[in-house]
């Protein structure tokens, strides 16, 4: 009795597979859970909301949101990532999170490639002029979105850009150890980035 209730609150604790809350595309369809980068851009630009709970990587109820260091990011915790773009215009990506380490500071950035259990799967910054230019790694041509945890391990950002993604090159956030453009990779969450026509 004991092990099926572990196992129950550890699936409890896991869930959140990283469903899409009010996500709409341009031309008015919905952004499906895991759909992994993208969606539909249009006329009317692009919006989305989505959101999980990290879980470990191999965790038996799998989650969009993958954590590597459950110190920092203990399983459990929450995330939410949303995006609005307008038709040929500005895009703005806003992050919220709850559960983690109270008082740390975490770096976050918008990653090329969707999570995977190694942390490297995410690949490099998403650029809007992509560059191998050290001088190019800053929050002008990056989406950057850190934060302190409060008291309560709760935490916010918001980030503006006047540039839309390109069409399939935007697909996770990375919870990194530290802000601004370094630090390890403590967690990643695949995101339905999208793109305004």
């Amino acid at each position: 009795m004991g092990l099926v209730v572990l196992a129950l609150a550890s699936a409890a604790l896991a869930t959140g597979a990283g469903g899409a809350h009010g996500a709409t595309g341009g031309d008015g369809g919905t952004v499906e859970p895991g759909a992994g980068a993208g969606g539909t851009g249009g006329k009317h630009g692009y919006s989305m909301r989505t959101d999980a709970r990290f879980a470990p990587p191999g965790a038996f109820v799998p989650s969009a949101a993958v954590t590597y260091d459950t110190r920092l990011v203990p399983a459990g915790s929450w995330i939410q990532v949303g995006q609005r773009s307008a038709e040929r215009g500005a895009t703005t990506v806003k992050l919220r999170v709850t559960g983690l380490k109270a008082g740390h500071e975490y770096g976050a950035h918008v990653h090329r490639k969707p999570c995977g259990a190694d942390p490297a799967a995410a690949g490099g910054h998403y650029q809007h002029r992509p560059s191998t230019d050290p001088a190019d790694v800053n929050p002008d041509n990056e989406v950057w979105l850190d934060f302190t945890a409060d008291s309560r391990g709760a935490g916010a950002a918001s980030a503006r850009h006047d540039w839309n993604f390109r069409f399939g090159e935007a697909a996770s956030v990375v919870l990194h150890s530290a802000p601004g453009s370094s630090g390890a990779r403590l967690a990643c969450f695949s995101v339905p980035f999208g793109w305004a026509a």
